[in-house]
């Protein structure tokens, strides 16, 4: 009895984080969950896509706290508005 094994490389689109806009993370990040739950990848392959979603998890969330900055300086410097944390719990449409 003989065994063939047939390896695949699969390449793995590794875009340096640094470079992406916030929508393309969160497109990456999408397409790394995906593959992730397929069930297709080798313990190998999906650790390193996992370390990837991380990266571009971490970076999105970077991005995020940046925009955050800049629209609290923005209303700040627009008239003196006090900024408040989000709370989703409070309708939208709230008046003070």
């Amino acid at each position: 009895m003989t065994f063939q094994f047939l390896f695949v490389i699969v390449p793995i689109r590794m875009a340096d984080p640094v470079e992406q806009g916030f929508d393309q993370i969160l497109a990456r990040l999408r397409e790394v969950v995906t593959r992730l739950e397929s069930g297709d990848l080798s313990l190998e392959q999906s650790l390193q896509v996992y370390e990837e979603g991380v990266g571009l998890a971490r970076k999105g969330q970077q991005l995020l706290a940046t925009a955050e900055k800049r629209v609290e300086i923005l209303v700040s410097s627009a008239g003196g508005v006090e900024v408040a944390p989000f709370d989703e719990r409070e309708p939208a449409d709230r008046a003070d």
